[in-house]
């Protein structure tokens, strides 16, 4: 892919795309008022990178080039691109600039990577190996849970599944209890090593909900299963603890590949 000529960089190096280039500043006003610009910056980028428009080796403007074009200050887009260097999608070499990196280096699990990877339409592959993951982890995770967890963890279960049921998952305050219940479940494991992993199912559960319920196609209401996996825990029932989360994500898996199948889709910016 040629490198990004000047005139190109104006629409934001692709950003025009994000809503940065051409109108510039201005569309930057409004982004600071929502959200730290170098935040933005970070997204947008990560989005154009794992939907393969910056696809590996491709080479970015550099730092002060790019401040200039979107408005900012050298600081900021630096910040940016410290995040994506953080997820392993970028690296600086002097006199070399900076260049997106092989997907082998990308931090698969980054809930920030998860959240770009579905403003787009992640590919197939990756939605399955995905829920695969989940599947492995969540039914041991429940079964665990069952049987380690204090009333203080139940009643956070308990009150993230009000939540959830009161506002629906299609809205943010939902799919935000959603993330809630999962991490309160891997936190009642009581297995450290598990609960480190609670950002990573909790953004993999926050993000597959979010992609499911942007189609027009209503995926089904999963509030009764987490209903049966909260019994199972409460009645410190590990047989059906594990049993609940595994038609729960089983559905999930088939609902968010529904999804995927619903496409051609836009990539819609979260609420």
């Amino acid at each position: 892919m040629p490198s990004p000529t000047r005139s190109s960089i104006s629409c934001g190096c692709g950003l025009s795309a994000f809503g940065l280039g051409g109108v510039g500043r201005a569309r930057l006003a409004e982004v600071k008022r929502r959200e730290p610009a170098h935040a933005k910056i970070s997204k947008d980028l990560g989005v154009a990178i794992v939907t393969g428009r910056y696809p590996p080796g491709h080479h970015l403007p550099g730092e002060v080039e790019f401040a200039e074009q979107l408005g900012v200050s050298r600081s900021v887009v630096r910040e940016a691109f410290r995040t994506l260097s953080a997820n392993g999608m970028l690296e600086s070499r002097p006199k070399a600039g900076t260049r997106v990196r092989d997907r082998s280096h990308w931090n698969l699990l980054s809930p920030d990577l998860l959240a770009w990877m579905f403003e787009g339409a992640p590919p197939l592959g990756f939605v399955r190996s995905l829920f695969q993951l989940r599947m492995i982890v969540e039914p041991a995770a429940a079964e665990l849970a069952a049987v380690g967890r204090t009333s203080r963890q139940l009643s956070r279960m308990g009150h993230a599944l009000e939540m959830m049921a009161q506002h629906g998952l299609a809205t943010q305050e939902g799919q935000d209890a959603d993330q809630r219940f999962h991490a309160a479940i891997l936190e009642a494991t009581g297995n450290e090593l598990l609960v480190t992993l609670s950002g990573s199912i909790a953004a993999a559960v926050r993000w597959t909900t979010y992609f499911k319920y942007r189609t027009s196609r209503h995926p089904r209401d999963p509030i009764p299963q987490h209903r049966e996996l909260f019994e199972a825990i409460a009645n410190s029932d590990a047989a059906a603890a594990r049993q609940a989360t595994e038609v729960l994500v089983r559905q999930a898996q088939i609902d968010t590949e529904a999804a995927l199948n619903a496409q051609p889709l836009a990539a819609a910016p979260r609420a």
